[in-house]
Order: C-alpha cells, then sequence, then structure tokens
C-alpha cells in the first residue's frame, strides 16, 4: 500500500493480500449473492440473462416495433447522498437515481426498458448498499424498468471508508414515428405542470450551506430526503390518449433551463408564477438564505417535477384524464414568439 508524501515521496507498507490493502472480493460476492432475488424481482420479458456475468443482455424480439430508436440516460443524485449519510437512511437514494435516469428517457416518449447502476465506495458496507439496492429496486418497479446489472467498486484512498457515490444508466425504447422532440410547437400551445414530491435530487449543495447539521438531522432532513417521483409510467400512458408535443424534466436548472430544450428555436415559454402552490419548503429554503427569486427557479423544480407541452385544443383533454388519475397538474404556462427564454409573468 502507497501513501502520498511530501514532495512526491511516499510511504510504503508491506501487504500481502488485496485485502489488506483495503479491497475485499469475498465480501462483494457475498453482497451480490445477497441482492440477486431482490434484482430477479424486476425482470420483465426481454430479460436473458443472470446477475453475476460479465454484461446484461435484453431481447426487442417481443416488442413489435417496426422501427425501433433506443434512448440512454446517465445520472447520478448528486449531495444528496451526503443528507442520507447523515441521517442514516439510504433505502430512498436508490429510488431518486432511478427516477433521475428513466424520467429523461420517457420524455423523448420512450419506454424504459432496463437500467443498470454502478457504486463506488471507500470500504464495502452490505447493509447500507442493500438498503440503496431496495431503493433501485423500487424505482425500477414502479418504472417498469428491468435491473439486470451493475457494479460494485471498492476503491480505497479514492473514498474514504463510509463514503460512497452512485451512477445508473438506463436504455428505453420508442417507435421512430412517434418520437416526442418539440418540433411540432407553436405559439399558442400550453404547458402543464404536475407535481413534484419534494426538491427531487438538485440544489443540496445549497441546502446544506444554509441549514446545520443540526437541522438537518431532524425532521426536516427527512422532508427534504423525500425520494424523487417517477413519472415514467404515468407520461407512457398519457401519451396514448393525449398527443403531447413535448415533454421537459425538470431537474438541474429547474423551469428556466430545461423548458428551452425541448421547443423549437424560435419559441419562448411564458410562465404563470401564481398558477401552482409552490410548496412551503421551497419558500423555507429562500427565506433562509434569503435566496433570490431567479436563483430558486434555476436551483429548483420549484413544486413542477415535469412539464408537458400539447396544443391549445388537447389541453382540456389532458387535464381531465391527469384528473381522473388523481394526479395534481396545473396550466401553468403558453408558448409564445421568442429568443427561447423563459419568462414569469402574474396570470
Amino acid at each position: 500500500m502507497t501513501y502520498p508524501g511530501k514532495a512526491g515521496n511516499s510511504l510504503t507498507m508491506s501487504v500481502k493480500t488485496y485485502k489488506q490493502a483495503g479491497v475485499d472480493i469475498d465480501a462483494a460476492e457475498e453482497f451480490l449473492e445477497k441482492i440477486k432475488p431482490l434484482l430477479r424481482s424486476t425482470y420483465r420479458p426481454g430479460v436473458l440473462t443472470e446477475i453475476g456475468g460479465f454484461s446484461g443482455l435484453f431481447s426487442l424480439k417481443d416488442l413489435k416495433i417496426s422501427d425501433p430508436v433506443l434512448v440512454a440516460a446517465t445520472d447520478g443524485v448528486g449531495t444528496k447522498l451526503l443528507l442520507a449519510e447523515l441521517l442514516g437512511k439510504y433505502d430512498t437514494i436508490g429510488q431518486d437515481l432511478v427516477a433521475m435516469c428513466v424520467d429523461d428517457v420517457v420524455v423523448c416518449g420512450a419506454k424504459p426498458l432496463f437500467f443498470l447502476d454502478y457504486i463506488a465506495t471507500g470500504k464495502l458496507e452490505p447493509s447500507k448498499l442493500e438498503a440503496f439496492i431496495q431503493g433501485v429496486v423500487k424505482g425500477c418497479q414502479q418504472a417498469e424498468c428491468a435491473l439486470i446489472g451493475g457494479e460494485t467498486a471498492e476503491l480505497p484512498g479514492l473514498y474514504e471508508p463510509g463514503k460512497f457515490d452512485v451512477a445508473g444508466f438506463c436504455v428505453g425504447l420508442v417507435e421512430r414515428s412517434r418520437i416526442i422532440d418539440g418540433r411540432d410547437c407553436q405559439p399558442g400551445d400550453v404547458v402543464i405542470g404536475l407535481a413534484s414530491s419534494g426538491l427531487h435530487s438538485n440544489g443540496y449543495s445549497l441546502v446544506r450551506r444554509l441549514f446545520s447539521a443540526e437541522e438537518l438531522s431532524s425532521s426536516l432532513g427527512l422532508e427534504f430526503l423525500t425520494p424523487t417521483r417517477i413519472y415514467a409510467s404515468l407520461i407512457l400512458r398519457l401519451i396514448q390518449k393525449v398527443p403531447v408535443k413535448a415533454l421537459a424534466h425538470i431537474t438541474g436548472g429547474g423551469l428556466i433551463d430545461n423548458l428551452p430544450r425541448v421547443v423549437p428555436p424560435g419559441l419562448s415559454i411564458k410562465i404563470y408564477e401564481k398558477s401552482w402552490p409552490v410548496p412551503e419548503l421551497f419558500a423555507r429554503i429562500q427565506e433562509r438564505g434569503p435566496v433570490e427569486k431567479i436563483e430558486m427557479f434555476r436551483t429548483f423544480n420549484m413544486g413542477i417535477g415535469m412539464a408537458i407541452i400539447v396544443s391549445r385544443q388537447s389541453r382540456e383533454r389532458a387535464m381531465e384524464v391527469l384528473a381522473e388519475w388523481g394526479e395534481e397538474a396545473w396550466e401553468i404556462g403558453e408558448l409564445v414568439e421568442g429568443e427561447g427564454r423563459v419568462f414569469f409573468v402574474d396570470s
């Protein structure tokens, strides 16, 4: 084992095994065997592989798509992991990871097919990582997406004991003719917002600067830890009933940066600022700063986790369907001629 020393020198010690160097292969194998039943619970038609191989296999044969297009996304959960560590609660972070990926895939109209995760840690702690995997499994079940593989890397020296980071990878599928890409958007189209479950997985570096560890160790921290909502299955049902022109997953950058990504040049988005109830948690963050309003809308989702753009003619039907399903949804804006920006009006 080598440790950095002064002026480029190093201090060494004699070790005879990989385990003595900080990597426990046996513990990793035991962890994999323990979580295999959890992973199998997410399997769906098309999965051709068992956990433990070098890669995951998925067949498209029975999906009955004439011109298939694969859609891929990858993401992490950022410093929300540090809040989970502070609270000693890891069972929701896995759902966050799945949500950040599958909800990026579904904005193209694609159905998430399978998911893989990557866990990097300083020292393998099976109970902690099993709780995380339970969250991944729950998220995959909600998204109707198979967890077909992943990697757990023990990296002493790169990560301190007790620290870890995660990444997720999702692949979905859509018929080419049914890709949702915003190309048909035009002035007068309506923006519908779906309620978020909280902060989702963005803005936690700011939150941790504004609130003390003592405050975040309480029920407030648990509220901040509320898992990211998974919209994938809902959106896939909705697009079967309503012609949707564009979708935006409201993550880092908020409404301000994410909505312009899904509309063509020559359009701006007018947001009716008072058209939905912003959850009190966001007001508490803003007051604590104090954080300027524009910064809040660029950092957080402000209560809107997914935005749906439909024609004015389809607006009523979309709202009816969402109401029938018990969804919290609001008409929050419209498209206008402009230079690709978001601006706010009172009503």
